[in-house]
């Protein structure tokens, strides 16, 4: 049997109940994570937890110490718990049980749980490519936050899905910003281009990731937003996030429409990522 992490303790996942009560089923009002697991080990860890907090503490949502050890706990048991080798644990924080107002109490506990999922690293796509989907941006101005709330994100990602596209690319106006679960790099000249980490994205780890490998490549990073024109322009473009790695994208949908190659920098970037995965694979 599943075990999963509810409660503040490793239960059979078929013993789970949620409260309706939960503000999270009322408002969207709770912050998430995911983090990937290979060969039965978490994958920077530390930075999903800090930006977990992070999410929490600007919705003012109360994350103490003892919690936070808690869930870090039990995502080394949920994997041992569920042998899990390749997959991702993913993890919740609820403002908690109360009832529906929209004006919440600051004394209300907050709820956390976490359950795990295999999954595979999709190596066919990160070997040939995606197509992606232009669609305007209409989410709220606070992308930063890791909220439960996903509307936007998951609406983007169907209207993507119905033109046989991976996935979605969002702008405002004629400026991109990013995928609907996933950042965006655009490379010109040798040069890497993404949006700036503001309240108009989430500053993704894997995103942090590719940035740190690219300078320790010598690449030039600029943190300016670019429009869609500039997208079909760029010599090479892929998407990150912790579930697609580092991912090409060799075709833009929509409103505008091109191709791209999978040119050098792309595939150097991977090697490194890689590199640095294999090094948590074996526990290292």
């Amino acid at each position: 049997m599943e075990k999963v992490f509810f409660g503040n303790k490793i239960i059979d996942r078929d013993e789970a109940s949620f409260s309706f009560d939960d503000r999270s089923m009322y408002f969207g009002d709770g912050v998430y994570e995911v983090i990937r697991v290979y060969g039965g080990h978490p994958y920077k860890m530390e930075r999903h937890f800090r930006r977990l907090q992070r999410s929490a503490d600007e919705l003012d949502i109360p994350y103490a110490d003892e919690e936070k050890q808690a869930l870090e706990k039990a995502v080394y048991e949920l994997i041992a718990a569920n042998q899990l080798d390749e997959g991702f644990v993913y993890m919740q924080l609820s403002r908690g049980i109360a009832a529906r107002d929209h004006l919440y109490d600051r004394h209300t506990e907050p709820f956390s749980f976490a359950f795990t999922q295999e999954m595979q690293t999709p190596k066919k796509q990160q070997a040939e490519g995606i197509a992606v989907y232009l669609t305007e941006d209409i989410r709220w101005l606070r992308c930063d936050i890791k909220t439960v709330n996903l509307l936007g994100n998951v609406l983007a990602k169907r209207q993507a899905a119905d033109h046989d596209c991976a996935e979605a690319i969002q702008h405002r106006g004629d400026t991109v910003t990013e995928g609907s679960s996933t950042n965006l790099f655009i490379v010109k000249n040798n040069q890497l281009q993404t949006h700036p980490a503001n309240h108009l994205i989430l500053n993704g780890i894997t995103r942090q990731l590719v940035i740190e490998l690219a300078e320790e490549s010598g690449y030039t990073v600029s943190f300016t937003p670019f429009t869609t024109e500039a997208l079909l322009e760029a010599d090479e473009a892929f998407i990150t996030s912790t579930t697609n790695e580092i991912t090409p994208v060799t075709e833009v949908r929509g409103t505008k429409h091109g191709t791209l190659d999978i040119g050098p920098v792309t595939s150097r970037l991977q090697e490194m990522l890689q590199a640095d995965i294999e090094t948590t694979r074996h526990g290292q």
